[in-house]
């Protein structure tokens, strides 16, 4: 994973870390339901934008290594599993 990502997504996890310990805190003190899942919301958000920043990397990458390479084998093993993952996507 290229660094300057990495340096975008560390403080992202860091500050949904700390959302996930708001909500357990949340839930051990019985607050109102819709305001945790309000918060559940904002962290699936969160999660979602981390989740590009990811996808985003990987297809400059991996993917876009691969299909440079003269492995006919690697370009096509790139392109199953990135369908597989935009399956998974699809699916949520």
């Amino acid at each position: 994973m290229k660094q300057e990502v990495k340096d975008k997504i560390d403080p992202r996890l860091a500050r949904i870390e700390g959302q996930i310990r708001g909500i357990r805190g949340m839930v051990q003190e019985d607050r109102y339901c819709v305001d945790i899942l309000l918060q559940l919301s904002a962290v699936i958000s969160a999660l979602k934008r981390v989740e590009d920043l990811v996808m985003e990397n990987h297809l400059n990458t991996c993917v876009t290594d691969a299909l440079k390479s003269e492995d006919e084998r690697e370009s096509q093993q790139k392109i199953a599993e990135l369908m597989d993952v935009m399956a998974k996507f699809r699916r949520q």
